[in-house]
């Protein structure tokens, strides 16, 4: 019972839902029940009643899109964007207050915890976060709160988002959060590179790296450092390919509540996914995916998530989610990534978010035998 009781409402009530009608699992609260909350939008709307349903955002600016007194729960997040600069979806940054805290519990890169981390817009689905209409930003994960919510996005680019469209669905409640309530956390990490043992363009089989062993997990790729109690429940990672060949075969691992060894550990990146056999071709389901497969050359990009919503992994006093790069981190490609997570405040403080410039997709090429990449040397885009 306490490990249910450490679920937010929303999905308690799921739970409930789903045993007592045979409904699928997901965020919906029991729709035979009346709903005694109410439901409210804060919104970019043309106060006027005109057309002009956005905001600009200029250098420099953070702009608050929502500032309200609990309890109560955010269950819907919706963005567009027009902003003519390139990678406006690294340069703009969503942040999420709990209960007046002066770091956020939420942090990312908008495009990152849209589940875009490489910065371009493609379509893609799952139970909680979707791209649609390619351009469409939404978020339902449920995100209660006891005392208060703060939402704001900051544009840390050099130009100015002409046009920023929102919609954000929240319930107020007058009565206070359950016990032992849960509060929703996004952390963004990168490594660009990570730093593999060898620079040289080896295959997965070759037997210097199947000679390799990592059994600690020693200079793994970390999603996220959690203290307190609570449950992960997924990530979404983007790469951008430094070597050709597979970028996968790293292995997952995960350490609960201050364990030297991971608790669980996987069998590659593409089993951890869902996927097999590497992933062949782009695909797109409730709790796992690959929307954008590369071509596995230097320069090729690729993203990928998976959800635990069926089985969130529990902690108790802390966590490390982490990932190789390549076989015991053989291999030097660029990693970002946002993890997702339910746990009670405070929370341990977020690593700085990297600056601007380091968070734009830049190709650093890999040194090694034989191995030179276009023009032999590193490329960067047009910032």
């Amino acid at each position: 019972m306490r490990a249910l009781s450490r679920l937010p409402l929303s999905i308690l009530l799921l739970i409930a839902s789903s045993a007592a009608f045979g409904q699928n699992p997901g965020w919906m609260p029991d729709l035979t029940q009346k709903q005694t909350y109410v439901l409210h939008r804060a919104t970019s709307k043309d106060a006027t009643g005109g057309n002009a349903d956005y905001r600009g955002l200029g250098p420099g600016e953070t702009r608050t899109i929502l500032d309200v007194d609990g309890p109560g729960m955010l269950s819907h997040l919706w963005f567009t964007i027009s902003d003519p600069e390139p990678y406006h979806l690294k340069r703009i940054v969503l942040r999420i207050y709990w209960d007046g805290e002066t770091v956020p519990s939420v942090e990312a890169p908008i495009g990152d915890f849209f589940g875009l981390g490489t910065g371009d817009y493609i379509g893609w689905q799952s139970e909680m976060l979707s791209v649609g209409n390619s351009r469409a930003l939404n978020c339902f994960f449920p995100m209660p709160y006891g005392k208060h919510a703060r939402v704001t996005v900051t544009n840390d680019g050099k130009l100015t988002a002409s046009s920023l469209y929102y919609n954000i669905e929240y319930r107020a409640d007058s009565r206070p959060l359950p016990p032992h309530t849960l509060y929703f956390h996004a952390q963004y990490r990168q490594a660009t590179p990570n730093h593999g043992w060898t620079g040289a363009w080896y295959s997965n089989g070759d037997p210097l790296v199947n000679l390799k062993r990592n059994e600690t997990g020693e200079d793994n790729y970390v999603w996220f450092e959690a203290k307190g109690d609570g449950h992960y429940v997924g990530v979404t990672m983007s790469v951008l390919q430094n070597q050709d060949g597979w970028w996968g075969e790293g292995n997952d691992m995960f350490y609960i509540d201050g364990a030297p060894l991971p608790a669980l550990a996987g069998t590659g990146t593409e089993d951890y996914f869902l996927g097999a056999w590497d992933f062949g071709f782009p695909f797109s389901y409730q709790l796992y995916g690959a929307p954008m497969v590369g071509r596995e050359q230097a320069g090729a990009r690729s993203s990928v998530y998976r959800f635990h919503l069926d089985s969130p992994i529990p902690f108790t006093k802390s966590m490390r989610a982490t990932i190789e790069h390549g076989h015991a981190n053989h291999r030097s490609d660029d990693f970002s990534s946002v993890a997702y997570w339910y746990q009670s405040e405070p929370h341990l403080a977020f690593p700085p978010l990297a600056p601007v410039d380091e968070r734009i997709p830049t190709l650093h090429i890999v040194g090694g035998p034989g191995n030179t990449g276009p023009n032999g040397q590193s490329t960067t885009p047009n910032r």
